[in-house]
């Protein structure tokens, strides 16, 4: 082989090594070119992440070069400042702690979840005390920080803000912001235990009959000692927290509620009646004596209980807390309601029957004067003390003004005419049983006490014996009026039945009674006199002139014989007939009122007519009884005579089997009603 091309073989293969080596060379710096460019591109973020934490770095190094004595105060600033902080924030750790106790229910366990609401109310007071302390000492570390700086200003402005927010909450007052609302809704559910302990255990008292029977003077309380003392415990936590107002007004719509449900058993509708439902006192006399009994059942059972039980839960409240509570109660529950009724019986038109319901609405509320007194007697109870001083004033004065028109009234009476069927005159028996009435012992000392305030009302001093000088000018008015409605008769005979009837029904109904004792014994003998003398002469006057018809003359020896004797018969029976059907048409309409009086009455005529009736017949009526026309001369059996004798004079309603008043003008010029009958007032 050639050397010259050996040397270029070898030169050749010395330039591909070269080449090789070189391409080497480059692929490694490619690499590591790529390597620095995925190294340069990870170190931008970390280069930024530097940039961004170069100013706390800053501020981290800037005390290093504040100045000395700063920084060595520094430290004493922010302990003094971090302590309060600190422990405020132990304390809201505290409240939250608290939270699920305050959220559970309280009944089930009330002495506990009241102990954990005072923990509350006790933190509460305390973030209140010093959450603006430790506000305070932040604030001036950080104005310490800032004049010195200490710190960086960024960094204490964003301080600065959120102390700025924690002062305008704390300036605020709200509550809420310190506990998120726990203290509220724990005293929510306070409220609504101590609805429940009341309604739980708010029972209406039962009634054992309408009438209420024979029934304690006192009610016990009404609620157990146990519940009383919840209630108070209840009440320990609430009124500190403001919430009194709302406690009475539970409690006096849960009580108030249970009174009236009490009540509601009594059938009260009738308080309802205005004085434009009824006409007169008599159409609702029933329920004037109801509303006594009611009106002291509610007052001694129900009020009482209520006001005992009003100073038994608020009594550590004060006076004026409970009494206005208990008034609350009583006005919800128909207190007003019940002298409201009273005020509208003595508004209704005037009528002597109202006298006697006026006197015993003075009655009963004169037996609770001192339960009323002490009841109602406190300033929260202005309203229903006026309403009852207005129905007192309205009671004494109406039944005093009535008392004082009877006598002037009963002269007025004398005007009428007297009853046209000789009767006892309604005046008469009404102002009898009514002026017995007024002496009664139930009735005399209350009208006796209603005159001594009436007159002491007006500066008149009361006499002793006013009461009975006044309902002896009435009886002597009714003795002047009897005198002249017997002088009114045109009827001589139905005259001295009018008297015979008057003046036994005073002596009759008035002996052995209060107003007989009155009036004395000669009085009353001259009334039983009296009607002795018009029965005689009602009798003579009347039908003891019947028998003289019946005579015997010319007939005892048939002188003219039979045919003359048969026609005197006939023409005395005749007359006889057409006497005793006018004596009897005429009288049938007439009464004796008295059934004793009537019974003797009638024995008496039977007596003067029958005997000589049958006697003619007997011994004159078989000349006419075989006459064609004997039924018009012997016209009545001596039977059929008797009975219709014996039917004289009987009230319609006997006669009849029912009765219907006689329209009369009973009516006194002022407006009192005299139109009653006797057992108006029985």
């Amino acid at each position: 082989m050639d050397p010259s091309a050996i040397g270029n073989d070898c030169k050749n293969n010395n330039c591909i090594d070269n080449l090789i080596a070189a391409k080497k060379s480059l692929m490694l710096s490619l690499e590591k070119s790529k390597a620095l460019g995925l190294a340069l591109e990870k170190a931008g973020p970390r280069l930024e992440e530097i940039n961004q934490r170069l100013p706390s770095l800053e501020a981290a190094v800037r005390p290093i070069r504040a100045d000395k004595d700063a920084l060595a105060a520094v430290g004493g600033h922010i302990n003094r400042a971090v302590g309060p902080a600190a422990a405020v924030l132990k304390v809201f750790d505290a409240v939250h702690g608290l939270e699920k106790s305050l959220l559970s229910d309280p009944r089930n366990d009330l002495p506990g979840y009241l102990s954990v609401l005072k923990r509350l109310e006790e933190a509460l007071r305390f973030l209140g005390d010093n959450c603006g302390l430790a506000i305070q000492w932040l604030e001036d570390i950080i104005e310490y920080l800032e004049d010195n700086t200490v710190a960086d200003r960024r960094y204490l402005s964003n301080l600065k803000k959120s102390l700025k927010g924690l002062r305008e909450l704390q300036n605020d007052g709200e509550r809420i912001h310190l506990d998120g609302g726990l203290l509220d809704a724990a005293l929510d559910k306070l409220e609504n235990e101590f609805r429940r302990q009341l309604m739980e255990h708010s029972v209406p008292l039962p009634m054992s009959s309408p009438s209420l029977g024979e029934q304690a003077c006192i009610a016990p309380s009404p609620l157990p000692v146990t519940v009383i003392k919840k209630l108070q415990a209840i009440l320990g936590r609430l009124i500190p927290n403001n919430r009194l107002e709302k406690c009475i007004a539970i409690y006096v719509e849960v009580r108030g509620s249970n009174v009236r449900a009490s009540l509601r058993a009594l059938d009260l509708d009738y308080l309802e009646i205005s004085v434009s439902e009824f006409n007169d006192v008599q159409s609702i006399e029933g329920y004037i004596g109801q509303w006594g009994k009611h009106l002291e059942f509610a007052v001694k059972h129900l009020f009482e209980a209520e006001f005992k039980l009003c100073n038994d839960v608020f009594e550590r409240i004060g006076l004026d807390v409970w009494m206005g509570c208990f008034a609350k109660i009583a006005a919800q529950a128909g207190i007003l309601a019940f002298l409201q009724f009273g005020k509208t019986v003595t508004e209704s038109k005037k009528d002597p029957i109202k006298l006697l319901k006026l006197l015993d609405i003075f009655s009963s509320l004169n037996k609770l004067r001192l339960d009323f007194n002490r009841l109602f007697g406190g300033a929260a109870c202005i309203e229903i003390q006026n309403l009852t001083r207005d129905l007192i004033k309205s009671v004494i004065d109406g039944a005093a003004e009535i008392f004082w028109q009877l006598f002037v009234q009963v002269e007025i009476q004398r005007q009428s005419p007297p009853p046209q069927d000789g009767s006892v005159l309604r005046l008469v028996s009404f102002i009898t049983d009514y002026c017995n009435k007024l002496l009664s012992d139930d009735y005399k000392p209350i009208l006796t006490q209603v005159l001594v305030i009436h007159r002491s009302w007006k500066h008149e001093k009361f006499q002793e014996r006013i009461l009975v000088n006044e309902v002896l000018k009435i009886m002597k008015a009714i003795d002047l009026n009897l005198e002249t409605w017997v002088k009114a008769y045109e009827d001589a005979t139905l005259s001295y039945l009018f008297a015979m009837n008057n003046h036994w029904h005073l002596y009759k109904h008035l002996k052995g009674s209060r107003l007989g004792e009155l009036m004395g014994d000669s009085w009353l003998r001259e009334h039983e006199q009296c009607k002795e003398y018009y029965s005689t002469v009602f009798l003579r006057e009347s039908w003891g002139k019947l028998p003289g018809h019946l005579s015997r003359e010319g007939l005892i020896l048939f002188s003219g014989g039979r045919a003359t004797a048969r026609d005197l018969v006939k023409k005395r029976l005749k007359t006889f007939n057409e006497a005793f059907d006018e004596m009897y048409k005429k009288q049938s309409g007439w009464v004796i009122s008295e059934r004793d009086l009537r019974e003797k009455t009638c024995q008496l005529i039977v007596q003067t007519v029958l005997p000589v009736y049958r006697s003619y017949m007997q011994n004159y009526g078989p000349l006419v009884e075989q006459d064609a026309s004997s039924s018009k001369y012997a016209k009545y059996t001596v039977q059929g005579l008797e009975q219709m004798l014996l039917s004289l004079f009987l009230p319609r309603r006997e006669r009849y089997g029912s009765f219907k008043g006689r329209p009369t003008s009973g009516k006194f010029d002022n407006g009192v009603d005299l139109r009653r009958t006797a057992s108006a007032v029985v």
